[in-house]
């Protein structure tokens, strides 16, 4: 008979789960508040980006987070009335600073990354997605040489776990972005990024494969669980009623930690707010996924335009859009693309899951044999999805994954 997995979150990582759960045998029931890819998968920039193997967490990042957050037009604010509940997160993001946890983050990151476009092949395939999907790579763009040379650690991080870039001068860089701007002089390209066009229908083309294969698919909120005196969970209790299973995994991306919590384990989780624009009538094309790491912004060209995805906010999960922070994204927009057009535009924002490490919440709780969890990933949910899927399945349906996952536990050390 074939397991019951119940999977809380219906996301692009949910659904990755899920479809590699249903390839290995299992039947799955997804459980949401909303439906499938609308709420963080909705909105991202679409990058499919595995050299991003280096954690949010580097030595001298603070010195650079405080002059983003003086900055009047900088990639990061904060909630001040936010700040007594974020401060043991922000405590352990800094001694995650230290070289010595950097290297464990980066080793265990540089694990998990690279197979995740592979991953995501035969879930596109038999979704009919490939179509969705482009290559080329991911160009980093920089105002000039000394710009770049200052950034040159975070490169070197890249080049010492064995990944390959190349660096652009200006006029490289200018045949490969004709749109972009005069005032960026310098660029990096990592050939190894892929790109969709439009994230809302990765997760539902995913999502209805899912259901053709015999998922069921709910629209419910996650109240609590059943547990059962052998130490396993016996049910999902939702808002709409109770739902048997064998195991249970949580997807739930920034909500996650509160179910883990029910679940008797805490963790230090912060939501990192991030907006975009979407510009249906831009005017201008990108060839590539560009990054600016100076702004923290992204830009993409989708099916339905141009999107500037940017910005870190922590005002607290629960806290209502700021959506000046949506107009410091496009005001970075216009520097990068000065020709853009703005008619039409609309503006978004959703909630990343941020761990202090870097690393996402990966494998089996300590407290239920039946309970596993996959989230915290923060900007990489769409990258990593498929592989977590396909990691997660393994350990679900009892076979070794395909990497170790002792350094993404639930309760590792995470400082």
């Amino acid at each position: 008979m074939a397991r019951k997995v119940v999977i809380v979150g219906a996301g692009v990582v949910g659904l990755g789960c899920a479809s590699y759960l249903q390839r290995m045998g299992a039947e799955v029931t997804m459980i949401d508040r909303v439906a499938p890819g609308m709420s963080t998968s909705y909105g991202n920039a679409g990058g499919i980006a595995t050299t991003m193997v280096l954690p949010l967490a580097m030595p001298g990042l603070f010195k650079k987070y405080v002059n983003y957050y003086l900055d009047p037009e900088g990639p990061v604010s904060l909630r001040w009335s936010h700040m007594p509940a974020m401060l043991p997160f922000l405590w352990q993001f800094l001694r995650n600073c230290r070289p010595e946890r950097v290297k464990h983050c980066t080793e265990a990151l540089a694990a998990f990354m690279p197979p995740a476009y592979e991953a995501w092949k035969p879930l596109f395939a038999d979704a009919k997605l490939e179509h969705l999907v482009g290559g080329g790579g991911g160009l980093w763009i920089y105002a000039d040489d000394a710009a770049l040379q200052k950034d040159w650690p975070f490169w070197q991080g890249r080049r010492d776990s064995g990944l390959a870039f190349h660096a652009l001068n200006e006029d490289e860089l200018r045949q490969m972005e004709p749109a972009v701007g005069r005032d960026w002089k310098a660029g990096v390209l990592e050939e190894d990024w892929h790109w969709v066009r439009n994230p809302y229908k990765i997760s539902a083309g995913l999502a209805k494969v899912v259901g053709e294969r015999g998922g069921t698919i709910l629209e419910e909120n996650v109240l609590d669980f059943d547990k059962g005196p052998d130490g396993k969970l016996r049910a999902v209790i939702t808002d709409k009623g109770r739902h048997d299973c064998d195991d249970v995994l949580i997807c739930a991306g920034a909500w996650s930690d509160k179910l883990a919590k029910k679940l008797g384990s805490k963790v230090p989780m912060e939501s990192q707010r991030g907006y975009h624009v979407m510009l249906p009538n831009a005017g201008v094309e990108t060839r590539h996924l560009i990054a600016v790491g100076s702004a923290k912004i992204a830009i993409n060209t989708m099916d339905e335009g141009v999107r500037i995805v940017g910005a870190s906010a922590f005002p607290g999960i629960d806290a209502p859009p700021d959506w000046r922070q949506a107009k410091m994204v496009l005001n970075w927009g216009k520097r990068v693309l000065p020709d853009l057009n703005t008619e039409g535009m609309t503006e978004w924002f959703g909630e990343r899951p941020l761990t202090p490490d870097s690393l996402p919440v990966l494998g089996r709780s300590p407290h239920f044999k039946n309970a596993y969890y996959a989230f915290g990933h923060s900007h990489m949910g769409l990258t990593t999805g498929a592989v977590t899927g396909k990691l997660m399945a393994q350990q679900i349906m009892g076979q070794t994954p395909d990497i170790d996952l002792s350094p993404f536990r639930i309760d590792r050390a995470y400082s």
